[in-house]
């Protein structure tokens, strides 16, 4: 039963709902998926961060799993998919370590069924995160609506865009907004978000629409070297990253979000909430990879 999962009364219960993959890097392959990336940092950071999702019966799910437990992240929520293999994503960097992706098709995680435990499951959520990408095939995209619609009314969902190739439409754009509490998105993914929904004016005119408009708690837009911004109906919160040694910046919009979550559910000032973030953040992108292991002196800093 999945309550023996949830051993501790003080520790929030963290979903990452979508894709689960194999980033193939220039240094090999890595464990990603937006979700699995955000789920992992949540964890990280003391929350109890599950993953939903689906790999393939096959060699590359296999080693996904193993890896999942070696990280100390729960699987019972992981489907294995006999007909679907396990996806990978090929991840080009430029000369600064900004990635270029290249996602394959017709996968497990393109086929997520919504069953009776994920149904429990959706119960006992403190924060869902879900992104645009896995709702590409309708399988998974009934499945993702169909667990936040059974999530408790006091469950944080957050929607983080995640605009990738043409994996996106104005009608899923729209109703995740609608179903969520948090919006996330970058810089690129802003204009194309406002055009989509026909929204004029200047960034901090487009962020205050779409928080009045979807009723939205908070939105955060990241800026890469320009740093973030985390804006409320009634207050905002601007950084500025110090200047880091960048490998590349594989899941740290993930780590981000995941910071940001933690922070929220913690009920942390905004600019508390904004400067964990950021740290995890700027972390991910001195290390390879989307889910580095946090070291001791990073996680005791936070606390």
């Amino acid at each position: 039963m999945i309550h023996n999962i949830f051993n501790s009364d003080k520790k929030f219960v963290v979903v990452g709902l979508g894709e689960l993959l194999w980033d193939i890097l220039p240094s090999g392959k890595k464990l990603g998926g937006a979700p699995a990336n955000f789920a992992f940092h949540a964890n990280s950071l003391g929350a109890i961060g599950l993953i939903v999702s689906s790999v393939g019966s096959d060699n590359l799910g296999d080693e996904i799993v193993t890896t999942l437990r070696e990280l100390q992240l729960e699987t019972k929520f992981i489907q294995r998919d006999e007909k679907h293999s396990t996806g990978t994503v090929k991840v080009n960097l430029d000369i600064a370590g900004i990635p270029t992706y290249r996602i394959n098709t017709d996968v497990a995680w393109d086929n997520i069924s919504f069953t009776d435990s994920i149904g429990e499951l959706s119960l006992k959520c403190d924060a869902i995160c879900f992104g645009s990408l896995a709702q590409r095939s309708v399988i998974s995209q009934q499945t993702i609506q169909s667990f936040l619609k059974h999530a408790s009314s006091n469950c944080l969902k957050i929607f983080d865009v995640n605009l990738r190739q043409e994996f996106f439409t104005r009608e899923i754009i729209k109703q995740s907004i609608e179903s969520s509490d948090c919006l996330k998105l970058n810089k690129n993914e802003l204009p194309i978000i406002a055009e989509m929904l026909s929204i004029v004016g200047n960034e901090n005119e487009i962020i205050h629409y779409l928080i009045k408009e979807y009723k939205l708690k908070i939105v955060a837009l990241t800026k890469c070297e320009k740093g973030s911004l985390l804006v409320t109906q009634k207050e905002s919160s601007e950084l500025v990253p110090d200047t880091i040694e960048i490998v590349d910046t594989v899941g740290a919009g993930d780590a981000f979000t995941a910071g940001m979550t933690v922070g929220i559910l913690n009920g942390l000032p905004l600019i508390e909430i904004h400067k964990l973030a950021n740290r995890i953040a700027s972390y991910v992108c001195t290390q390879s990879g989307a889910t580095p292991r946090l070291g001791a002196e990073l996680i005791s800093s936070i606390k």
